[in-house]
């Protein structure tokens, strides 16, 4: 239950950056609503992982999955840079958080 969690968090982060992106465009409610309601579920829900999962876990995961998902996000929704270097950093993130779940 702990795992399912800290997915939710981390998709919900993805919905809440991708409302800051809208709302830093264009302010109205829609784009608030999204934005301050995917970052708040992302925190209940991390919350929420902590009664199953070792805090440090859960939480590096959730950063490192939010992390790698936001930059994803953001090369093919908004047109940032996908360099060589980008991939790799990108690469030790996931190399990062697949240790700590390991060990």
């Amino acid at each position: 239950m702990g795992w399912f969690y800290v997915i939710l968090a981390a998709v919900n982060e993805l919905i809440g950056v991708w409302g800051l992106n809208k709302f830093s465009q264009k302010r109205n409610i829609a784009n608030a609503t999204v934005y301050v309601g995917g970052l708040g579920l992302s925190f209940a829900f991390i919350y929420a992982s902590f009664n199953y999962l070792p805090t440090s876990v859960a939480y590096a995961t959730w950063t490192g999955v939010g992390t790698g998902g936001v930059v994803l996000m953001n090369m093919l929704l908004f047109g940032e840079s996908k360099s060589v270097f980008r991939m790799v950093s990108l690469l030790a993130i996931i190399i990062g958080v697949t240790g700590l779940k390991i060990v």
